[in-house]
């Protein structure tokens, strides 16, 4: 197969800086996309990745799952886009298509697996797929979407992971106009959670532990704010919510929160991959009809619905734009909740 050679960033070991490297691309087949990218958000899961927090990276790593850019080239068969085209891609770039889930629209859950946007295997190339932190990338048309060209284009990034990952629950449990819903954690998700909530009608509560967090949430739409580490806000919501979105990445106690869904509530978690500490107690739940779930992106007709909502109701990701050569530092400061709310490459900086 032909291919190019094009820019990108990326790490060649886990314990080694993102540096310039070269990657090659496939030209585009009958069915393809060539997209020359404008942004790319910074995701946690990059970092995770660069860093093989998770086992199993594939080196060299080129990260980058939440991309934004210009059609420059189709192939033959393609009807869904042309050259100047405003488009993203999200975390996936291909499935098998044919199983139970993607003929649901549910491609991230394909039971073949998914090709991720990056650390996939290459189905076209051989080895592994390269992501977004790059000059170019080339995608069957099937996992392209379209950006409504009313929207700040940066801000847009975030919305193809952070913004699909709480969308998804959102529209799963059927948020509405009077829906009562509570979101855990003020990050990259949570201020989109709390945003995709309001846009849908929904009342919607900020748990934090952090009371300095109050006027932002607010600002960014939440109605009320409770502080977790204070027994007596908790006790006030008992039995309240409909829905709680729970962005926090790291293992934590999800009991509190339970005790405040209304009956048969949902927590949903998005945040944190793992074993539950302290465990799960299941009398509330027995007692209430609760239920603990998880959630992970969303598939390709929902990650539109949810770009052309956004596009509707103007909302956008907060975003910190960076240079390509300062993706090292933004890592660091990503570690230490250090940006609102989400860090976006000009990859503008890398052509240069």
């Amino acid at each position: 197969m032909n291919t190019m050679n094009v820019k990108a960033f990326g790490a060649e070991a886990k314990d080694a800086d993102l540096q310039q490297l070269n990657i090659e691309r496939r030209n585009v087949t009958p069915n393809d996309v060539e997209i020359d990218i404008l942004y790319c958000g910074v995701c946690h899961s990059d970092l995770h990745t660069a860093r093989n927090d998770w086992g199993g990276t594939i080196y060299p790593a080129v990260p980058g799952h939440e991309i934004v850019g210009r059609v420059t080239n189709v192939g033959s068969d393609v009807t869904k886009f042309k050259v100047g085209d405003l488009v993203g891609v999200g975390c996936l770039v291909d499935s098998c298509q044919t199983c139970n889930s993607c003929k649901q629209d549910l491609e991230q859950y394909c039971l073949n697996g998914f090709t991720g946007t990056y650390n996939g295997k290459d189905k076209h190339l051989g080895g592994h797929t390269f992501g977004g932190y790059s000059e170019k990338v080339v995608v069957r048309q099937e996992f392209v979407l379209r950006v409504p060209e009313n929207l700040d284009v940066a801000a847009v990034a975030p919305l193809l992971c952070a913004g699909i990952t709480t969308w998804s629950p959102l529209r799963h449990w059927n948020v509405k106009e009077g829906s009562k819903v509570a979101v855990v954690g003020l990050g990259g998700l949570g201020h989109m959670a709390i945003k995709l909530a309001k846009g849908l009608g929904a009342s919607v509560t900020l748990f934090s532990r952090t009371p300095e967090k109050t006027q932002d949430a607010k600002e960014l739409g939440a109605d009320e704010v409770v502080i977790s580490t204070d027994a007596d806000q908790m006790k006030a919501v008992h039995g309240k919510f409909d829905l709680i979105i729970d962005t926090v990445p790291y293992v934590h106690d999800v009991n509190p929160y339970v005790a405040t869904l209304n009956i048969s509530g949902t927590l949903v978690l998005v945040g944190y991959l793992g074993g539950l500490e302290p465990v799960l107690n299941s009398v509330p739940m027995i007692l209430g009809r609760k239920s603990v779930a998880g959630s992970v992106i969303g598939g390709i007709a929902e990650t539109q619905e949810l770009l052309d909502f956004c596009g509707k109701n103007n909302i956008v990701s907060d975003i910190e734009i960076i240079n390509m050569q300062d993706i090292n530092a933004a890592y660091e400061r990503m570690l230490k909740s250090d940006v609102k709310y989400r860090f976006v490459i000009d990859m503008a900086s890398l052509k240069n």
